[in-house]
């Protein structure tokens, strides 16, 4: 990510934290996000850096014209920024629709979206199917609906059917885990994704949470994955460190020492 997005975004972020939003002004974000992704001559138009940021911010007005007040000054202020790329702007827009979702959403989002990503880990034929390249984003959507219907806060289910509807050419369950990240740091945490053979206990979880809260210096969500080639011990990730006790790294480790 260039310094330039990475500017555009913080700014972008600042915006969407000085307005008022509900899940219908995410879903007004993630449509402009899905507009500008279809149409390259419009998100290149809106990162055109030869063009006065005013004349961005007003192309806004015109094109989205019809979205809420606030869905439009927040587009207009990520027009504004200045984006390395035009793909990285369609990604800002929908980031900060992501972040609207996570502010307007009292439920467990992150807790929700890991357990979406299990589902479709555990069925191959859905997650080719909503991953095709070629498949059509409006059936993707349809799909999706049906398989989390009910079971996942209506926020989730906004991120979950876009994600897939404007796929950009990404594998599924990444989307998935790049929004729980999002999702966790628009609500000022971080998520460990733990990797052990058997459930923690409720004290387990809570002593391993509390741990990783104080060594990161933030609040730390616990997304559990019960594996049996773990063998033993837990293998934990968060953002990009990975602390790995588990046993069968230890043989492997063993292992390959002794065949050096």
């Amino acid at each position: 990510m260039g310094s330039a997005t990475t500017h555009a975004l913080e700014a972008s972020a600042a915006a969407l934290a000085s307005a008022t939003v509900d899940l219908d002004t995410a879903r007004e974000l993630f449509a402009a996000a899905g507009a500008a992704g279809d149409s390259p001559a419009l998100s290149g138009a809106l990162a055109d850096h030869a063009a006065e940021p005013a004349a961005r911010a007003s192309l806004v007005g015109t094109v989205f014209g019809p979205l809420s007040p606030a869905a439009r000054e927040i587009l207009a202020t990520i027009a504004e920024q200045r984006w390395s790329r035009a793909a990285d702007l369609v990604a800002g827009i929908e980031e900060i629709a992501i972040r609207a979702t996570a502010t307007a959403e009292s439920a467990d989002v992150e807790a929700e979206l890991f357990q979406v990503t299990r589902v479709i880990a555990q069925n191959p034929e859905l997650e080719l199917a909503l991953g095709a390249s070629l498949g059509d984003g409006a059936k993707k959507g349809v799909l999706i609906e049906k398989v989390l219907g009910g079971t996942v806060s209506d926020g989730t289910l906004l991120i979950a059917r876009s994600l897939v509807q404007q796929s950009r050419e990404r594998r599924v369950r990444a989307s998935l885990q790049m929004a729980m990240k999002v999702v966790a740091a628009e609500r000022g945490k971080a998520v460990a994704t733990v990797h052990t053979a058997v459930s923690l206990s409720g004290a387990q979880r809570d002593r391993l949470a509390a741990s990783l809260t104080r060594s990161y210096g933030t609040p730390v969500t616990i997304n559990e994955v019960v594996d049996p080639d773990v063998v033993g011990g837990i293998r934990v990730q968060i953002a990009d460190d990975v602390i790995d006790g588990s046993i069968s790294t230890r043989l492997a480790d063993l292992r390959s020492r002794l065949a050096g």
